[in-house]
């Protein structure tokens, strides 16, 4: 018995250590031994390998002089005992140094970013590894861009008034406000930091999520994410500044992207920091993920949003500037592909919105036009946001086909319409009563 009791006063103990996380930004290094962050924009794209390894965790044994070894809380845990070992005797036959690990509950694989040993072929390696019975996967650690086609710019003051929202007004946003404003819905935006003090973003932003480093002033001043956290949630009905496509939403932010040091060079991101931000949206309820940004295909990437698509949820890209939609995330199944609308038509199933000389928030709590379809983007998140308020178990199916039908011609551009969609949607609604 006393055995017994002692094992309960240690499972508690763990379980009291996993749950004391800071609130936000949080480093969400999911990890039981609390390992130091890493900075992501120090990974080497061009050497570095992402490799993960199967990572069974058994529940805890309750009999008298069992081990807890191996064991955390679900929500905490890190390394098992089998991916542990498989780790080192890769380390030791390869020659690979760990830069950092994390699990991934929802594929029950443990990753590690290692470093290509002097003198291999980055190449050569991954197909080793990839042979390897051991390995579940073994890839590149690739790069990936926000779409904003103008680098950030100093801020100018600009007349934040509703009326000089190209987007907001285009699509006749204000209209559908009279029926829905996106109360109740969770909205996942994987992109930088955002300015969590704004004055049109503190009432509208739940949590943060930081996946690149610990500087929580760096979060603050990124202004790609605080640009599309504008578009979709700006608040709205408060005297000041701008009003959200969605204005009673809920953002939670995962920074995925970081700035380079290079002046004026635009976010980057990589393998690592999607898969920590992708994979910590699964154990949340967030029913749409904003993703203005993209790069090449990649199979843990992909192995994901498979997940996340298979979970109902609503996933929203930006095209790449060049229009080529076989990378990721614009090349998987399910998910609703947002270009920039222009005067020529648009692929067979890419939605159009508005992208150009986009009014939104920026860093230091001011406001500034930006393009690129990475703007266009937010406008549909925040659009879906309005549906999902009113009809909270449609599908992205149905969500993609309403957006498409209810499309018009706004100022010579056929494109997405808040209040037609609202209005399609509501008339889909008496007809089924």
């Amino acid at each position: 018995m006393k055995h017994g009791l002692i094992l309960l006063a240690a499972v508690m103990a763990l379980s009291a250590c996993a749950s004391m996380r800071p609130k936000a930004p949080q480093d969400d290094h999911a990890s039981p031994g609390h390992a130091p962050v890493v900075n992501a924009s120090a990974m080497d794209s061009q050497r570095d390998i992402v490799l993960a390894v199967a990572n069974p965790i058994d529940p805890p044994a309750t009999h008298a002089g069992s081990s807890l070894l191996g064991y955390a809380p679900p929500k905490h845990y890190g390394a098992g005992q089998r991916a542990a070992a498989t780790l080192a005797a890769l380390k030791r036959h390869y020659g690979l140094r760990e830069i950092t690990g994390w699990p991934i509950k929802a594929l029950d694989v443990y990753c590690v970013v290692v470093k290509t040993p002097p003198g291999m072929a980055r190449d050569a390696l991954i197909k080793a590894l990839a042979k390897d019975d051991r390995v579940q996967l073994a890839q590149p650690l690739h790069d990936y861009a926000v779409y904003t086609t103008e680098p950030p710019q100093p801020r100018q003051d600009n007349d934040p008034y509703a009326s000089l929202q190209r987007g907001f007004v285009e699509t006749d946003a204000a209209l559908a406000h009279d029926f829905s404003e996106g109360s109740g819905v969770h909205v996942a935006v994987v992109d930088t930091g955002v300015d969590t003090t704004h004055p049109d973003l503190q009432g509208r932003i739940h949590d943060m999520h930081n996946m690149v480093d610990d500087d929580a002033a760096a979060f603050n001043r990124d202004g790609h994410g605080t640009e599309v956290a504008g578009v979709i949630a700006a608040d709205g009905d408060n005297h000041r500044g701008i009003v959200g496509m969605a204005p009673k939403a809920m953002l939670s932010i995962y920074k995925a992207c970081w700035y380079p040091a290079a002046s004026h060079a635009g976010a980057r991101c990589n393998s690592f920091t999607l898969a920590k931000a992708l994979a910590a949206i699964i154990d949340t309820d967030a029913r749409i993920i904003n993703l203005s940004l993209g790069g090449p295909a990649d199979p843990l990437l992909d192995k994901l949003l498979v997940r996340i698509l298979e979970d109902g949820r609503i996933v929203v890209a930006a095209m790449p500037p060049d229009g080529n939609v076989d990378g990721f995330p614009a090349d998987a199944p399910g998910v609703i592909v947002v270009r920039v609308s222009g005067t020529s038509a648009a692929s067979p199933g890419v939605v159009s919105a508005p992208g150009n000389d986009i009014l939104t928030t920026q860093p230091g709590g001011g406001y500034d036009f930006t393009s690129g379809s990475s703007m266009a983007a937010p406008h549909v998140s925040g659009i879906v946001a309005l549906l999902l308020a009113l009809s909270p178990r449609l599908d992205a199916r149905t969500v993609h086909d309403l957006l498409l039908r209810s499309s018009k011609v706004s100022h010579g551009r056929f494109q997405v319409n808040a209040a037609a969609a609202v209005a399609a949607l509501r008339e889909t609604q008496k007809g089924a009563h």
